[in-house]
């Protein structure tokens, strides 16, 4: 391993891949800390109102706060470090010989992109499978604590399976009661049963429905028979409480397989949400690829010597850096509200800043 590292990897390389990876692990660690301390300024009030402790704080939303929002701002802040540390070789001259050696740019490239493809590695891994367990301990407790709003849907209509169609008028989600059921069956185009009940309650304990004073219409043709029943009627359906209920980010704290369960399910029922789940999925997957777009963009803008030192630099990588979050967003409000499919929309913002960066390159000293 060790002669294979010394074929490969000459001195310059190992310069640049230590200033790379600890100039990173800096600059995250500074973001880390002005997170905490704006997000606990923020949250206090909320923290003493709820009497939450200081095990659950710290174990169970920063727990999930952290690696949340380091995953999602970790390829900005590798553009930043590599600008930093790059600004800083070009204001120093450390650049010039390395390039007057007879290695091209591509060649000083190589480094840069060893040390991103560490990077992608952790952020892929991270994104598909701790971050989806780590957000489910920070929507827990932020639905506790935070949101004192009744998440609750109203006059949501769902598909079940291709012959079943339930309706329910309104939800209360502390009591996991829905108003005003609604149950229908089809043979094709005819309805054979339609069930009306006022109340349908959860039962966590057996994780049944129970219908509450229904009707129960059966249809054969030109022949009905209508059943009234007081008694209340054990069900098995196949909803959840979940699914009349609406939370931030609870698409992100779910895991592959359940995200594609349901992914499955919202396509056959069309209740409308299947575009953000299909954003979600495709987004763990796409998004860590912005680590190269955005090293590449990085070096071609700071590996050229100007006058101020890294200031000009770093100021462009900062408005950069905010715009590739403002086309992030756009890409998923498109998606959602403009009808634009999620796999292109999640793909547009690294399109976009990987030809920027493509030009950059072209343009940068050589």
């Amino acid at each position: 391993m060790k002669a294979i590292l010394k074929r490969y990897l000459k001195v310059i390389d190992v310069y640049i891949i230590k200033k790379y990876l600890g100039t990173f692990a800096f600059t995250l660690a500074i973001f880390s800390v002005v997170m905490v301390v704006f997000d606990i300024s923020e949250h206090l009030d909320n923290f003493l109102k709820k009497q939450s402790s200081f095990h659950d704080i710290a174990f169970q939303y920063y727990a999930g706060f952290i690696p949340f929002y380091l995953n999602y701002l970790s390829p900005l802040i590798n553009f930043l470090a590599v600008i930093l540390f790059t600004a800083k070789m070009a204001n120093q001259t450390e650049i010039v010989p390395i390039l007057t050696s007879k290695a091209s740019f591509t060649r000083f490239l190589r480094p840069y992109f060893i040390s991103s493809s560490l990077l992608f590695i952790v952020s892929f891994f991270a994104n598909v499978y701790l971050i989806p367990f780590t957000n489910r301990l920070k929507v827990d407790f932020e639905n506790s604590h935070f949101n004192d709003a009744d998440p609750s849907k109203n006059e949501v209509h769902m598909q079940l399976d291709k012959h079943t169609y339930v309706y329910l008028k309104s939800y209360e989600a502390a009591s996991k009661t829905g108003y005003q059921f609604i149950l229908e069956k089809f043979n094709g185009d005819n309805m054979i049963q339609k069930l009306v009940a006022n109340s349908i309650t959860y039962d966590s304990v057996k994780r049944i429905w129970k219908i509450q004073t229904y009707s129960d219409r059966h249809i054969n043709g030109l022949k009905e028979v209508m059943i009234w029943h007081g008694a209340a009627k054990d069900t098995t359906l196949d909803m959840r409480p979940e699914d009349f209920e609406v939370h931030d980010n609870q698409y992100s704290a779910m895991s592959m397989s359940v995200l594609d369960k349901n992914i499955d399910k919202a396509k056959l029922r069309g209740t409308g949400e299947l575009t953000d789940m299909l954003f979600e999925r495709y987004h763990r997957f796409v998004y860590p690829l912005s680590t190269y777009v955005l090293t590449l963009i990085g070096v071609s803008i700071s590996s050229r010597k100007v006058r101020g030192g890294i200031g000009l630099p770093l100021g462009i990588g900062i408005i950069l850096c905010f715009t590739y979050i403002i086309v992030e967003r756009f890409a998923l409000v498109f998606s959602i509200k403009g009808g634009a499919p999620p796999l292109i929309s999640v793909f547009v913002p690294n399109l976009l800043f990987g030809a920027l960066g493509y030009y950059l390159l072209v343009k940068a000293p050589k």
